[in-house]
């Protein structure tokens, strides 16, 4: 049985499109595996200070209430 051919949009190099593949059909084995999760990894701003998160909920409910209720003059 043939097996579609398909090129990486990563690497840019050919491979066969398996069923059972794990990752996306469009990037080859190699390039489809999880990247590692490390130190140097983005953070949500709620991890990374409450304090600044409830800040910036703040400012989106007084943005949101602006929005809602102003007067049109």
């Amino acid at each position: 049985m043939l097996f579609p051919v398909r090129t990486c949009v990563v690497c840019h190099e050919q491979f066969e499109l398996r069923p059972g593949k794990p990752g996306f059909a469009n990037r080859c084995p190699a390039c489809s595996e999880p990247e590692e999760a490390g130190p140097a990894a983005p953070r949500d701003a709620a991890t990374v200070d409450p304090k600044a998160a409830g800040e910036l909920n703040a400012a989106r409910r007084q943005a949101m209430r602006n929005l809602l209720y102003r007067k049109d003059s």
